[in-house]
């Protein structure tokens, strides 16, 4: 068979499976009559009461001098760990704004860190496409700074997003520009098993986020600059158990909803969006209007405990509060006295849902505090 052919039956062959896509899209449609946001107005359900004094910001975490890109907190709520361009790790104390920890990075290029579940140790990871691990309870170097306990070395590409396998201090995951995602035995350094790469149902570009399931930490998600979000079971790496299509730019953020059965996106089209695991439907998009023609991009997202509540972050600078069962924002923290003055790069909920931590590119980290978080 001549070249000429081979390209023919290409481009044929890549026709039919967009048709056969866009025929089970529009039957995934016709499925879904309604959405949570309907289904609830129909029943009579009103919004949640959330105001402006409901979240009020308590510290302000100064020290970095570049652009903050991601953060963690510990289990036990009242520690976070960031990294910044500035090329540094830094261990806070939640409740005194005081800093444990300033750990100068081999590589200054960091994107994304993370807390072990005991809280002993941080992970990193950036465009070096090593992940790197330090042990808190390391003495220091003559330098004063902390050094290097464990790399991960297998990614052919910068190092997106990593997370603890909850429970777990010896086992993480992380996904890359690679167009995979790792399962990482922190003991022996080695990959335990690869996700996507050259099997057929990984993703087909860089991968941006995971969330690991806390209901079945065997399960996790990720997304990814092919518009799509994957779930994956880690028993099973040579196959993605279902994909999820309906954004229509990059998936910046996944997480997990509180009970498993769902997750959360956000995306670069300025939408966050909410499937079922089980059935893969998409349940109900988050998007407000705006009034400029550019669209804000979705950074980063987090659920309260109960799920009630979606925090979102833009690329605008603005903190969307979303109730997730009426899809209506219910605050914006970015209109708020006291907020960031740039791109909100990253956010996450402390363990018990009392405190709400952002990240931006002004520099700061702000912790915000409410009560009764746990709606």
């Amino acid at each position: 068979m001549s070249v000429s052919e081979l390209k023919e039956r290409h481009v044929a062959a890549t026709e039919t499976v967009n048709s056969l896509r866009e025929r089970l899209k529009q039957k995934r449609l016709l499925l879904l009559d309604t959405d949570i946001a309907g289904h609830a107005r129909a029943q009579g359900r009103n919004p949640v009461s959330f105001g402006p004094t409901d979240l009020v910001c308590c510290r302000i975490l100064q020290g970095h001098t570049g652009k903050v890109y991601s953060l963690d907190w510990t289990p036990e709520k009242n520690r976070i760990v960031s990294a910044s361009q500035d090329g540094r790790l830094i261990v806070w104390n939640a409740l005194t704004s005081q800093k444990t920890h300033a750990i100068k990075l081999p590589c200054a290029w960091v994107m994304t860190c993370a807390f072990s579940p005991a809280g002993q140790s941080v992970a990193c990871g950036g465009l070096d496409s090593v992940c790197s691990i330090f042990n808190l309870n390391s003495p220091t170097d003559k330098d004063g700074n902390l050094t290097v306990s464990r790399m991960l070395s297998g990614h052919k590409g910068y190092v997106s997003s990593c997370q603890y396998v909850p429970d777990e201090d010896t086992h993480l995951i992380t996904s890359s520009g690679d167009q995979t995602c790792v399962l990482w035995d922190i003991t022996t350094g080695l990959r335990t098993s690869v996700f996507g790469g050259e099997f057929q149902s990984g993703h087909t570009a860089d991968v941006l986020s995971v969330s690991i399931s806390g209901s079945n930490s065997r399960m996790f998600v990720s997304g990814s600059c092919d518009s799509t979000a994957r779930l994956w079971d880690t028993r099973v790496a040579s196959r993605a158990v279902r994909t999820f299509h309906g954004h229509e730019g990059d998936v910046n953020a996944v997480k997990f909803f509180p009970d498993g059965n769902r997750f959360g996106t956000g995306s670069d089209d300025g939408t966050c969006r909410l499937f079922d695991v089980r059935t893969g439907h998409q349940l109900q998009v988050y998007y407000q209007q705006h009034g400029d023609s550019e669209i804000p991009h979705v950074t980063s997202i987090a659920f309260s405990i109960s799920g009630r509540l979606l925090f979102a972050g833009y690329s605008n600078g603005d903190c969307y509060v979303w109730d997730t069962l009426l899809a209506e924002v219910v605050l914006n923290l970015g209109s708020l006295q006291n907020s960031h003055e740039g791109r909100i790069s990253c956010l996450g909920l402390s363990a018990d849902g009392s405190a709400l931590c952002t990240g931006s590119w002004d520099t700061n980290l702000k912790v915000s505090l409410h009560i009764s978080m746990a709606l």
